[in-house]
């Protein structure tokens, strides 16, 4: 993996600045990627790179995204959490940019959880 240089992290502020709403706004959905040491090493910079891009590429301007650190499933990242109003958050792993993509559309777009790709619903796991 090659080195972020300043720059590149102000580059990177700047975009996340451009399609970010703060924490107190009021959005349709919320997605958290887990960025902690063992998201990182697994790809969640990659992730979060996907995820801003398809809420650029489809105009979603009601949707916040946020990190967290670990979740504690290691070996399940990179991972995303997704959450809608009125609706239990469902937690995504194993990702990839194409498998953010398709959430994206069915889950955040469509309203359907992308069930492959989810470990859990709420607080239990997905049948």
């Amino acid at each position: 993996m090659q080195k972020l240089k300043p720059e590149d992290l102000e580059k990177i502020t700047q975009k996340v600045k451009q399609t970010m709403l703060l924490r107190e706004s009021t959005g349709k959905a919320k997605i958290i990627v887990h960025m902690g040491t063992c998201g990182i090493a697994a790809g969640s910079r990659k992730i979060m790179s996907a995820v801003l891009k398809e809420i650029e590429d489809n105009k979603l301007e009601d949707i916040i995204v946020t990190t967290s650190s670990c979740a504690g499933l290691c070996s399940r990242e990179p991972m995303i959490t997704v959450e809608i109003k009125g609706q239990p958050p469902v937690k995504y792993v194993d990702l990839t940019p194409q498998k953010v993509a398709e959430i994206i559309q069915r889950h955040i777009i469509g309203g359907e959880i992308a069930k492959e790709y989810a470990l859990a619903f709420g607080s239990e796991r997905v049948p």
